[in-house]
């Protein structure tokens, strides 16, 4: 469980394919009549742990392909087709500041971009000086509840051992009385609060989540002056 609403599920591949940090899978299962149901899944694995994938699979009561995969016992197969997608992607060649911008489980593929970054913090610097050591993240995440930050302890140990990223969680509901963070949603007056300084930069914004949240954060980006060619979005349907 990486919060009380998502679980991790790791799947070894038998033809393994090399993927992009933000891609996803679709995941299809065949009931025994016949009936078939897919969903698409965000990859939250580094494009470095070859040979598996993993995702963070968000349980819906009422769905079709989370209740079933929640309760999948190890060893078992499930039909995949990917690596797809080619727009909501992120690599260490990029230069300049990254920014993600994650609502609930659409922290899954901003995920993937920082394990990537982490798995090279070690490299040597590019022959222009550039590296991951120096490369400064900012990574925004809006929860319903403190329970419901995904990979609470993973950004803690990863966040302790690069002093150039900088983790800002919002709670919008039934902040814990200890919470000193803030306590709304996403707004235009918080972005330019944690990201002013990168406006006319080159960084790069990768804003993932539900519909209306990825649209409002896009909008007020785009207001404080941020470049719609560096934003990318990417919408769930939830």
């Amino acid at each position: 469980m990486v919060a009380d609403n998502v679980m991790s599920l790791t799947f070894s591949l038998p033809q393994w394919q090399s993927f992009k940090a933000g891609q996803h899978y679709d995941i299809r299962l065949t009931a025994p009549g016949g009936y078939m149901a897919e969903r698409s899944y965000s990859i939250a694995s580094s494009p470095e742990d070859k040979g598996i994938v993993e995702y963070g699979v968000q349980l819906l009561e009422d769905g079709e392909v989370s209740p079933y995969l929640w309760k999948l016992a190890e060893g078992k197969q499930v039909e995949m087709r990917g690596p797809i997608g080619g727009h909501f992607i992120w690599d260490v060649s990029v230069p300049g500041p990254l920014i993600l911008i994650g609502g609930g489980s659409g922290m899954v593929p901003l995920m993937s971009m920082l394990r990537h970054h982490a798995n090279h913090l070690d490299d040597p610097p590019s022959p222009e000086g550039f590296g991951e050591a120096k490369r400064e993240i900012v990574f925004m995440i809006s929860a319903r509840t403190y329970e419901h930050i995904l990979y609470r302890r993973e950004l803690e140990r990863i966040g302790s051992q690069d002093r150039n990223i900088n983790v800002v969680a919002t709670i919008t509901d039934n902040a814990p009385e200890s919470w000193s963070g803030y306590k709304r949603r996403i707004d235009k007056e918080m972005l330019e609060e944690i990201l002013g300084k990168y406006k006319n930069t080159d960084a790069k914004t990768f804003i993932c989540g539900p519909t209306p949240f990825v649209e409002a954060v896009a909008k007020h980006m785009k207001a404080l002056g941020f470049k719609s060619s560096d934003i990318k979005t990417e919408r769930f349907g939830g």
